[in-house]
C-alpha cells in the first residue's frame, strides 16, 4: 500500500504575527494621540470665565475703522460684548464662517456687541481682498508681528474669543463659528450682562 500524504494547515510564521502586534501597537498609539488631541480641543473650547482678556491696540485697515477712528484698544470696548475673531485670507476654514460673522455682526451691532477681526499672518492686499469678497463691514485690523495672537496664545485660525462686558473671556471657539453658536452665546452674554 502506498502512503497517502495529508496536508495539514500550518500556523502563521512568527514573523507575520510580530507584524500584526506591531500594527496593533501603532494603531493603539494613534488612537491614544487622537484622544489626547480631542481632549485638548474640548478643553480649549471650554468656558474660562475667570480669564481677563489681554488688552491690545490695533490700527485698523483703511475702510474698516471703528467710529471713524484709525486705531483702538480692546479696553475702549469695556461695557460691551466683544467677539474677537482671528482669521486669514489663506485659511480655508475661515471661508466657512465669514458670512455667519458678518450676518451676526449686522444683527447685533446695535445691541451692545462689537466684532473685531484680526488678520493673522496675512498680507494687506490679500486681507482686503478677502474682506471685500465677503462684504465684511466690522472693524478689522492686521496683527502686526503677530503680537495679539501671541498674547491670546491662539493655536491657529480661525479662532474666536467671546469677551463679556467686564472684559473677561467667557468662551473660546477653535475652528469656524456658525450663526446658531454666535447668536446663542451672544444672547446669553447679553442676558448675563
Amino acid at each position: 500500500m502506498s502512503e497517502t500524504t495529508v496536508a495539514t494547515p500550518t500556523t502563521a510564521s512568527p514573523k507575520r504575527s510580530r507584524l500584526g502586534r506591531g500594527a496593533m501597537i501603532v494603531w493603539a498609539a494613534v488612537i491614544l494621540l487622537l484622544a489626547v488631541l480631542g481632549w485638548g480641543l474640548v478643553s480649549a473650547n471650554a468656558e474660562r470665565p475667570s480669564d481677563v482678556a489681554p488688552d491690545f491696540e490695533v490700527s485698523f485697515f483703511e475702510g474698516y475703522e471703528w467710529n471713524n477712528r484709525p486705531s483702538a484698544r480692546l479696553s475702549d470696548f469695556k461695557g460691551q460684548v466683544v467677539v474677537l475673531n482671528f482669521w486669514a485670507s489663506w485659511c480655508v476654514e475661515c471661508l466657512l464662517e465669514a458670512e455667519a460673522l458678518e450676518n451676526t455682526w449686522r444683527a447685533y451691532r446695535d445691541k451692545g456687541v462689537v466684532f473685531l477681526g484680526v488678520a493673522y499672518v496675512d498680507v494687506e492686499p490679500k486681507s482686503l481682498e478677502y474682506l471685500q469678497r465677503f462684504g465684511i463691514t466690522y472693524p478689522t485690523a492686521p496683527d502686526l508681528r503677530s503680537l495679539i495672537s501671541e498674547e491670546y496664545e491662539i493655536t491657529g485660525v480661525p479662532e474666536t474669543f467671546f469677551i463679556n462686558q467686564e472684559g473677561k473671556v467667557v468662551h473660546i471657539q477653535i475652528g469656524p463659528v456658525d450663526e446658531p453658536l454666535l447668536t446663542g452665546l451672544l444672547d446669553q452674554m447679553l442676558a448675563d450682562g
